[in-house]
């Protein structure tokens, strides 16, 4: 049991770093680089960019990040870690709500505005990053949660 909890807690650090560090890239650099052009061709890059991010090497990246972290964090529950258990489901948690509840309510309805042309560059992209940095933050904050875990338990 003991062998599984740290290998789904390190994953799930693993994994929550990576979509930290995607969203951030994103907030900092991509962004900020789309708004400095004009704003056609900026909406036409980030439409491919939401094109081509549905990919095999995203998509469980994204989706199992905060389910890895609630798996380790039920097993170093049941190893008999509780507060490094409880750390872990916390990270779960901040990256559910922070990454695939965010993404689901504002950041994909975005994206399908921008897609069908209901938005334009200005009126997306401002809003958009906003809630892309609240998202890289909760991964952020996962991945330290999942840190302590790791650092206190045993």
């Amino acid at each position: 049991m003991d062998v599984l909890a740290a290998v789904a807690a390190i994953l799930a650090l693993v994994l929550n770093g990576l979509m930290a560090g995607l969203y951030f890239a994103f907030s900092t650099a991509v962004t900020p680089a789309l708004d400095a052009i004009d704003q056609d061709h900026a909406a036409d890059a980030m439409r491919s960019v939401n094109r081509k991010i549905l990919n095999p090497r995203f998509l469980p990246t994204f989706t199992l990040s905060p389910v890895v972290a609630l798996v380790a964090g039920i097993l170093l529950l049941l190893a008999g870690a509780g507060l490094p258990g409880v750390l872990a489901i916390a990270a779960a948690l901040a990256g559910f709500l922070g990454s695939i509840v965010v993404t689901a309510v504002v950041n994909v309805p975005l994206n399908n505005a921008l897609d069908a042309g209901s938005v334009d560059w200005p009126g997306y992209s401002p809003r958009w990053t906003r809630w892309n940095s609240l998202r890289g933050w909760s991964c952020a904050i996962a991945v330290a949660l999942l840190g302590m875990a790791l650092y206190l338990w045993n």
